[in-house]
């Protein structure tokens, strides 16, 4: 069995890193502190957001490698791995921001925490800074970590909560800024995903293993479900999931024109295990029902 280290309090991660633990619940770690260590996986059972002003190595996440760039924003939710186990040492560099579930629950920013999707993305879906948003960053790192400083008192969680949920609207605008600047990227991933559901629904992969899911062409387009859909919804204003189901329709269209073919036969063909839900589907996106179409044109 794979070798991971599992942190499931803040303190045991300041500990870990030779730094004080200045609140049971929430923390800056200043990476530098650490001692050299080797490559090794780590599941943090808390939020992580790091910090990256400098290369520091590659990271391993799920499947991918992802090596650091100066000025990196990297995202984790509770329960993530990431990292690698290798003979290497290295030295960590820049900053971490961790904060537990507990810390949140029941604020507006736990109400919020699943708006932010990054927390979901891949690591090579890592946010890249400009130098005045590292700047804006490094600031609200600053601020939660002079408060943590502070003897705490009854302003002290709503204060870091705060900043942290300004922080993280400063990162939903920079990642709108990131999808707009990759442009041609993005659209080179709409190009297979469109690919990806024409080769799928051309084949007998719908037939066999059912209508395809926004996780499957994720999957298989090597990006997370959440930047599938974010880049999707940003680049053409449609979710993955309705993109999946107006191919679905287009390629249902020209089958219906097929009489040899019933209904019932298209519905299977297409990946349902029900004609009826077919029929429900077709005639929620065209207003009418399939056989109601055949005899239209």
């Amino acid at each position: 069995m794979e070798d991971i280290i599992t942190f499931n309090t803040i303190k045991q991660y300041c500990d870990f890193n030779n730094n004080k633990a200045l609140h049971p619940l929430v923390g800056i770690i200043d990476l530098s502190k650490a001692e050299p260590r080797q490559f090794t996986r780590f599941r943090y059972n808390f939020y992580v957001i790091f910090f990256k002003e400098i290369k520091c190595g590659d990271l391993r996440y799920g499947c991918n490698y992802y090596d650091y760039e100066e000025g990196t924003l990297v995202f984790l939710a509770p329960g993530q791995v990431i990292g690698e186990n290798k003979p290497e040492y290295y030295q960590p560099k820049g900053f971490a921001m961790v904060f537990h579930p507990d810390f949140i629950l029941g604020t507006s920013l736990g109400q919020r925490m699943q708006e932010y999707t990054f927390f979901n993305y891949e690591v090579n879906e890592a946010l890249h800074l400009s130098i005045p948003e590292r700047d804006m960053i490094k600031d609200v790192y600053a601020k939660v970590n002079h408060e943590l400083e502070q003897l705490i008192d009854k302003h002290t969680k709503s204060l870091v909560i705060s900043n942290i949920e300004l922080f993280l609207n400063y990162c939903v605008r920079f990642y709108d800024r990131q999808f707009i600047t990759r442009t041609n990227a993005n659209q080179d991933i709409i190009a297979r995903f469109e690919k990806l559901l024409n080769d799928y629904f051309h084949s007998d992969k719908a037939e066999k293993l059912g209508l395809p899911s926004v996780a499957y062409c994720a999957e298989q387009l090597f990006i997370s479900p959440n930047y599938l859909g974010d880049m999707i919804k940003k680049e053409t204003g449609k979710s993955p999931q309705e993109h999946i189901q107006l191919k679905l329709i287009s390629i249902a269209k020209e089958r219906i024109f097929d009489p040899s073919k019933s209904i019932s036969e298209i519905a299977y063909e297409l990946g349902f295990k029900y004609p009826q839900h077919f029929s429900k589907m077709f005639k929620k996106v065209t207003g009418t029902t399939p056989n109601d179409y055949r005899f239209m044109n």
